[in-house]
């Protein structure tokens, strides 16, 4: 009699267990779609980060000629008012 009982908990607790991990394994296949977005954002975004940073870069020579151009019209302007 002990052994029935006991086999009826343990299939009660497989049944229980096997209810709570069936809404779990239905949403993987969308979890795994999540996932697989987040890391191709991911990529996106660090592509973005380097153009980002190659831009600053060409940014910041672009400002140092300017400088440089206007530096030198100034020297013209200096040299046409003399």
């Amino acid at each position: 009699m002990v052994k029935w009982i006991v086999l009826a908990v343990v299939l009660f607790a497989l049944v229980v267990l096997a209810l709570a991990v069936r809404p779990v394994m239905a949403r993987l296949p969308r979890l795994r779609r999540a996932a697989v977005a987040l890391q191709r954002r991911h990529a996106d975004a660090e592509a973005l980060r380097e153009a980002a940073e190659v831009l600053q870069v060409r940014a910041e020579a672009l400002q140092q000629r300017a400088e440089l151009a206007q530096d030198r019209i100034e020297l013209i302007k200096a040299k046409r008012g003399r």
